[in-house]
């Protein structure tokens, strides 16, 4: 018989993702580096530089809010590296809460982007939804799983905390 075949090569350093003419490259297939992310819509663009701060896996009620139920699953990202490449994000922030977040959402399709923290005024909150490739995350942490649902999974190598760390 004739020999197997050679197994395919390696995927590129380079993800590449074509819509509307436009290109986006994400130069490392983990977290990091640069990398472009929109909206489900498009009209929301933004390009994060840096190192990732920290992955999580929220389960606190207010993300549950925001999810419609699920965990949140974010990055955190250094501000000083972000922006919005185009589009501009509505706001929204509780006026009833001390220290309340800001969320950040495309008004056309609803799309929640991120989250501004003033107890972290140096970093952004990205959501990985937003992600061309979303299978790239990778949480290090779960957080406030005393709120955690019975139907949320939390992979059983995942640190958890009841509350913040």
């Amino acid at each position: 018989p004739p020999p197997p075949p050679p197994p395919p090569p390696p995927p590129p350093p380079f993800f590449f993702h074509a819509e509307d003419g436009l290109r986006y490259c994400l130069l490392s297939r983990g977290l990091g580096d640069v990398y472009k992310r929109q909206c489900y819509c498009s009209a929301i663009r933004y390009e994060s530089k840096g190192e990732v701060q920290a992955s999580i896996q929220c389960h606190c009620r207010e993300c549950q809010y925001i999810t419609g139920g699920n965990p949140n699953v974010i990055i955190i990202m250094p501000l000083e590296g972000f922006k919005f490449v185009s589009g501009k994000p509505k706001e929204f922030k509780r006026s009833d809460l001390e220290n309340a977040v800001t969320r950040l959402f495309c008004d056309k399709c609803g799309t929640a982007i991120g989250t501004r923290n003033p107890m972290r005024p140096e970093s952004i909150i990205l959501k990985v939804g937003t992600f061309d490739d979303p299978s790239i995350f990778d949480p290090k942490i779960a957080i406030f799983t005393i709120d955690k649902q019975k139907f949320h999974h939390i992979d059983d190598n995942l640190k958890c905390f009841d509350k913040r760390p």
